[in-house]
């Protein structure tokens, strides 16, 4: 792991109301952590204190801990997932396929893009110790990723209103097919070298999804 512990210039105390600043700022050197180190390990109280250049006790009135931080980048990276596969469906055009197959590269491509933020969304190291020996709660944890999955769920019952896919279990076959993206997601990234085939990502969207033939 890389040195993380360079210091900022002394930050300018905020003025009063100004705390939610001081919030997104530590969020924000959270995720500058994460991308740089590809580690949430780099991502400690005293690390993200120095980046944006205030003493580690100011964050505790923001974040009890560093779960409670990688909580919050988790849910702001799950957000931008959202908010990436609802344009992507917008975009698709009208035919249902089209933008069940554009919401799905979407999700891809996002993952590749920024695969450490990615393997941290689904279960990274953050999340092992979470659960009793931190701030966090298993309801924190349950609610990740719902509105992404509402979207891609959403996406696959207009092929299936329209004729183009035969599921008739709509919400397990729409977790199927994240899963199946999400798998695609992680050999991508943990296993450059592997000859894939170029349809890879279609013969697993049409099989998951139930998708008639054209």
């Amino acid at each position: 792991m890389k040195n993380t512990e360079t210091a900022a210039p002394a930050r300018r105390r905020n003025r009063r109301g100004e705390g939610a600043k001081l919030r997104d700022e530590i969020i924000a050197a959270a995720v500058e952590l994460l991308d740089e180190e590809g580690d949430e390990r780099a991502v400690t109280l005293r690390s993200v204190a120095r980046r944006i250049g205030i003493a580690a006790p100011s964050i505790y009135p923001h974040f009890p801990d560093q779960p409670a931080i990688m909580l919050a980048v988790v849910r702001l990276e799950f957000d931008r997932l959202a908010a990436v596969l609802r344009t992507a469906r917008e975009g698709g055009g009208q035919d249902p396929r089209q933008r069940l197959f554009a919401v799905c590269h979407a999700y891809l491509d996002l993952a590749q893009t920024h695969p450490e933020r990615y393997r941290t969304m689904f279960g990274g190291l953050w999340i092992a110790p979470a659960l009793g020996e931190s701030s966090l709660t298993e309801e924190d944890l349950v609610a990740l990723g719902a509105e992404a999955l509402q979207i891609l769920t959403d996406t696959l019952g207009d092929c299936v209103a329209e004729g183009q896919s035969t599921s008739t279990d709509l919400a397990s076959d729409a977790v199927a097919l994240w899963l199946g993206l999400h798998g695609l997601a992680h050999q991508r990234a943990v296993t450059r070298a592997f000859p894939w085939p170029a349809d890879i990502a279609e013969r697993i969207i049409g099989a998951l999804a139930h998708l008639e033939n054209t």
